[in-house]
């Protein structure tokens, strides 16, 4: 059983802990926040819903970014008050802080903004490549699946599908590769359906809060416990370039990067996105 902490007691960051406290596959959770009032009385409320929900993991609330020692993983979700997502300088200044105490977890960056914070920490911080994981992009894989399986008079739990690149306007579905029940989803969901669902794709971006608390949440086990399973995350592809592609996460960060498979349109768009500059 793991610890996790989480810096941010917003929207994001106290429905990723209500969700991972709920799944009951870790041990303790501390909510980070300046405003150590609001996170403090986040945390007591998911604590006591615990026994209505079937569940008993510790939840508290602190302000010091020391609570973060020892975690398995550091959640970079939003402010509890007024800020929003932890970005730019402050969101650096908040990392390096951690960073400098020697706290070592994995990062995972849990809101939809955070990829210039995510390359400023590979190019100007230096952290491990394998340490810097984006979450947002497997919230939106997520409701490509249900889209699909509406479409495909199917499950989302019967959609395997890989999304790359960045969303939204440079968002790559690896539509060749994807299945429905084990049949290639090109065989099940006519073209025209296709383009129709990858079009949507700018406007189910960015996921809403319980969307990126339910990706964080997965992602977050997966570091702590492993996973065979593939994500679609943001990444540090060399050199900053953060853009979303599959991986595969083992405890404690990325243990591969999947390269997708795409058709030649798809390749185009996707090293297009390469050159996409972080907002």
């Amino acid at each position: 059983m793991s610890l996790i902490a989480i810096i941010g007691a917003g929207p994001i960051g106290s429905t990723l802990a209500h969700t991972l406290a709920g799944r009951s596959r870790v041990r303790e959770i501390r909510l980070i926040d300046a405003d150590v009032a609001v996170a403090q009385g986040k945390a007591l409320d998911i604590q006591q819903s615990g026994p209505v929900e079937g569940f008993s993991v510790n939840v508290s609330g602190a302000e010091s970014l020391h609570a973060a020692a020892g975690a398995d993983a550091i959640v970079i979700a939003d402010a509890a008050v007024g800020l929003g997502e932890h970005t730019g300088e402050a969101g650096l200044a908040l990392i390096r802080k951690i960073d400098a105490a020697g706290i070592s977890g994995p990062f995972v960056f849990a809101g939809a903004s955070q990829r210039e914070l995510m390359a400023r920490c590979v190019t100007e911080l230096h952290l491990p490549q394998k340490k810097i994981i984006g979450s947002a992009p497997f919230a939106l894989e997520s409701a490509l699946r249900a889209l699909c399986g509406v479409a495909a008079d199917s499950s989302a739990v019967e959609i395997s599908l890989s999304l790359a690149g960045v969303p939204p306007k440079h968002a790559v579905v690896a539509w060749q590769e994807a299945t429905v029940s084990g049949q290639p989803l090109t065989s099940v969901i006519a073209p025209h359906d296709i383009a129709a669902l990858a079009a949507r794709i700018p406007g189910i971006w960015p996921p809403g809060p319980y969307a990126l608390a339910s990706a964080g949440a997965r992602i977050v086990e997966a570091l702590c416990a492993g996973s065979r399973r593939r994500f679609s995350c943001f990444v540090d592809y060399g050199r900053g370039r953060i853009v979303a592609v599959p991986v595969e996460l083992e405890r404690g960060g990325i243990k591969r990067i999947i390269e997708p498979v795409l058709s030649t349109v798809e390749r185009t768009a996707f090293d297009n996105a390469l050159t996409t500059r972080p907002t």
